[in-house]
Order: structure tokens, then C-alpha cells, then sequence
């Protein structure tokens, strides 16, 4: 049992790897992409499968004396959550920044404001995003050699 929390903390810190570079590329290059958020949510779903993996571990009594590898294979979950949460209120961040009181306003500004104000909301939502698969790689790393 321990050789599949291994190769799962593996697998998800890889495909956060690359759901993180993907991001992080996008962000740089100031790109919409289009099936990047399914990325991000199959990566997320990666991290409640270790999740689950790790509670199966715990639950067959192979427990580590540490413990350090439930606390590493359990983080991601609420880094994904933390993420989410951040991810939600850069909208208004991006709205305050430009003092806008809300999406109405930015309905009211011309086309090419309104889609400037669009972009950078998403790149905002898609760096933080990319930034907490990043941590998420680096937990299931600290996961893994913890095994």
C-alpha cells in the first residue's frame, strides 16, 4: 500500500507540475486558456484522490511515526481551497484597483476597456492558480520522501 501513496504522490505532484507551468506560462504571456481551467480542476481532483489514498494508508494501520506524510499528502486539498478563495476575490481586486464599484461599471466602459479589465482579472485567476500547483508539487515531493 505504501508503493501506491508513492507513485499517487508522484503522479498528482506531476500533474500539478505541469497544470503549474501550463499557468505560469499563460500568465506570462498574458493568453486565455481555454482548456486551462479544466486542467486545473482534473488536478484538484488529483489532489482528493491522494487524499483518499492517504486516508486508505491510515485506515489499514500502516502508520508512520512522523505522521509527516498525512500532513503533506492532506495540505494540498486546503491549498487548493485557500487558492480558490483568492482566486474569487481578484475580480473585485481588479475592480477596486480601477475603481470600479462592480460588473455593471465595467458594462458601462468601452469595449476595449471592458476586455482589458476581463484579461486582467483572468491573469490574476490564473496566477494564483498556477502559483498553488506549484506548492502543491513541492507537498507531494515532501509526501513522497516522507513514504
Amino acid at each position: 500500500m505504501t508503493d501506491v501513496a508513492l507513485n499517487c504522490a508522484y503522479a498528482v505532484g506531476a500533474v500539478n507540475a505541469v497544470v503549474g507551468v501550463w499557468g505560469t506560462w499563460l500568465w506570462w504571456r498574458v493568453e486565455v486558456g481555454t482548456h486551462y481551467w479544466t486542467a486545473v480542476r482534473v488536478a484538484q481532483v488529483a489532489c482528493g484522490v491522494q487524499a483518499v489514498v492517504a486516508g486508505i494508508l491510515w485506515l489499514s494501520g500502516r502508520h508512520h511515526g512522523d505522521n509527516l506524510y498525512y500532513l503533506y499528502a492532506l495540505l494540498p486539498l486546503f491549498v487548493g481551497f485557500a487558492a480558490e478563495q483568492f482566486r474569487i476575490l481578484s475580480a473585485q481586486t481588479v475592480l477596486d484597483a480601477r475603481d470600479l464599484e462592480d460588473a455593471q461599471a465595467v458594462g458601462r466602459l468601452p469595449e476595449a476597456e471592458q476586455r482589458s479589465v476581463v484579461l486582467a482579472i483572468v491573469r490574476r485567476e490564473t496566477g494564483i492558480m498556477a502559483l498553488s500547483m506549484l506548492v502543491v508539487v513541492f507537498l507531494c515531493w515532501r509526501a513522497a520522501i516522507t513514504l
